[in-house]
């Protein structure tokens, strides 16, 4: 019997990484060992989805795996986070780790920036959802019983109305034409509570919605915190 490949995922949260690792703990070789998780350290907050560090630790716990993570400034540059990587890197080097996945659908730019990143380190990028159709994607997500908030939207591309909800079948519905219905072109981010890769539900709900950076932002409270 071959030895199963030690796997680090890229976990913003969101419902593409939680799908990810239901992926993968049904292929064959693989053991998902931790989630790697970007936080900015001003906000204790995941980068981008604005996730409080309290509920990703739920998260992670009803996971059932280790967080990894990966502390970045305010305003971090590109220099900065390529070395938090590098560090990231290393350690999972050497941790017998062999592989990191990520959650990413089809954007062409962003798979080949990781790809990049991980050439000739021993560490191989793996891309468990590419190139599935999103809109089927999501229905499969959905059917499975994955329950997802909106976290933050871009209002260039979706109304702001939109953060905060459930993602779910109204939500896919109401979006404009042309917005993803996973939103990988950056249109929303998202918070998994409830799915087949946690093992209960995360009991938040939905508090206070702000603009900031020119993003809309729903935060998310633990329940009966």
């Amino acid at each position: 019997m071959s030895e199963r490949r030690r796997v680090l995922l890229s976990w913003s949260s969101g419902k593409d990484s939680a799908w990810a690792l239901h992926v993968l703990r049904r292929t064959p070789g693989i053991d998902v060992v931790g989630l790697l998780t970007t936080v900015n350290e001003s906000a204790n907050r995941v980068a981008m989805h604005a996730v409080r560090a309290e509920v990703l630790n739920a998260q992670a716990r009803a996971a059932g795996l280790p967080l990894w993570r990966a502390g970045i400034p305010e305003r971090c540059s590109n220099e900065e986070y390529e070395r938090v990587m590098r560090g990231v890197v290393e350690r999972a080097k050497g941790d017998g780790i062999t592989a990191m996945a990520f959650g990413d659908l089809f954007l062409e730019d962003v798979r080949r920036y990781r790809e990049e990143h991980l050439r000739g380190t021993g560490i191989e990028p793996l891309f468990p959802l590419w190139g599935e159709p999103t809109g089927e994607l999501a229905r499969a997500m959905l059917d499975a019983g994955v329950g997802a908030f909106v976290t933050a939207v871009d209002p260039k591309q979706i109304d702001p109305s939109f953060v905060g909800r459930a993602w779910d079948p109204s939500f896919l519905a109401e979006l404009p034409r042309g917005a993803d219905p996973c939103g990988e072109n950056g249109e929303f981010h998202s918070f998994v509570w409830r799915g087949p890769m946690l093992k209960a539900p995360v009991p938040v709900r939905v508090g206070e919605t702000v603009a900031r950076g020119g993003f809309v932002f729903a935060d998310l409270v633990l329940d009966g915190v």
